[in-house]
């Protein structure tokens, strides 16, 4: 997230992003737009019940907001595979969050007409999406729209995978770990094994979509 945005992008951003949340509710997604981080952080809150499991996929997006904090904070119930004490524990968490009232997500990027593209080493957000919660909250900044599905597609692959995969350098070695950019491997370890494009949700109003009129993320 920047502090201090050039002001001629945060003009595009705010007079383009009320236009695609438009274009996402053609699709039947539950879509926002929200000019400052800040406002998205409350109206994510405001999303979710006070009652409602909450869980998430990793993404830079959601601790940057600090919603996982605030959720707590507020008591929710939430599954959080951070606070295993194994891997077998962590793999458990992950399989329980499936099941939770309201997931939450970024998305790799998004087309101006409102499709969602994510793509995932394990699985496990992009299978959240499709099935398995009651609730999607997908929170993306306008830095994550692409143009058409098709540049999407390629943001999700050239862009946000390469940068995502800087974060696991010490753990893992791929070809976008080691040159910065997709190689279009089929290591064992690519964090790109499963790529979802989402054209509609269904049922409708499942998918809520907040666009935020930042750079947040990757």
């Amino acid at each position: 997230m920047e502090d201090e945005m050039d002001p001629n992008k945060k003009k595009m951003y705010d007079k383009s992003g009320p236009r695609i949340a438009e274009n996402l509710k053609k699709r039947h997604f539950e879509a926002y737009y929200c000019s400052t981080a800040e406002e998205a952080s409350e109206k994510a809150m405001e999303l979710i019940s006070g009652e409602d499991v909450v869980s998430w996929g990793g993404s830079m997006t959601l601790t940057e907001l600090g919603i996982q904090e605030k959720l707590k904070r507020r008591g929710n119930p939430v599954i959080d595979r951070d606070t295993a004490q194994s891997p077998e524990e962590r793999e458990e968490l992950m399989r329980k969050a499936l099941l939770c009232d309201t997931f939450l997500m970024s998305a790799n990027a998004l087309s101006a007409d409102g499709i969602l593209v994510n793509i995932d080493g394990t699985g496990n957000r992009v299978a959240a999406m499709v099935y398995g919660p009651k609730s999607v909250v997908v929170i993306a900044g306008m830095n994550k729209v692409a143009k058409t599905a098709e540049e999407a597609v390629s943001r999700a692959r050239n862009v946000a995978a390469p940068m995502n995969a800087q974060r696991f350098c010490d753990r893992m070695t791929t070809v976008c770990t080691e040159t910065g950019q997709c190689g279009d491997c089929i290591s064992e370890q690519s964090i790109c094994a499963y790529m979802l494009v989402t054209r509609i949700s269904r049922p409708a109003g499942k998918i809520k979509v907040i666009l935020v009129g930042e750079d947040l993320g990757m």
